[in-house]
């Protein structure tokens, strides 16, 4: 099963893990952010696997914030509840956290390398 994502749940995750609930100041990083997580090419999924698809969401909204502040707050706790919501067990350290948090906002790493970090998240 692929879990599905939409703006809903995104707009909970905003309210829920960053502090002082920051206004959307671009509607289209989000509406992106859904699509791209599901993206298909002749019916054949982008992206994989929860990692990747996690991944995907992560890079998606660090790199074009759809918050007033908390962008990288809020994209990893979005690639963390993401993880959460397939069903995966989940440890990290604030430390891990923030290194991934760099380490994407760098864009030295692609989905792939970000998907590996998200691995080591969850076993």
């Amino acid at each position: 099963m692929t879990l599905k994502i939409d703006l809903a749940w995104l707009l909970m995750i905003a309210e829920q893990k960053t502090p002082g609930d920051p206004q959307v100041t671009d509607w289209g990083a989000l509406v992106a952010a859904v699509s791209r997580h599901e993206a298909e090419i002749f019916g054949v999924p982008v992206y994989d696997d929860p990692h990747e698809r996690a991944a995907a969401l992560l890079q998606q909204l660090l790199h074009i914030p759809a918050l007033e502040r908390s962008n990288a707050m809020f994209a990893c706790a979005v690639a963390y509840g993401y993880l959460v919501a397939s069903g995966l067990k989940v440890g990290t350290s604030a430390e891990q956290v923030r290194d991934l948090a760099r380490l994407v906002k760098s864009g030295e790493a692609g989905v792939t390398r970000i998907a590996q970090e998200l691995r080591g998240w969850s076993g």
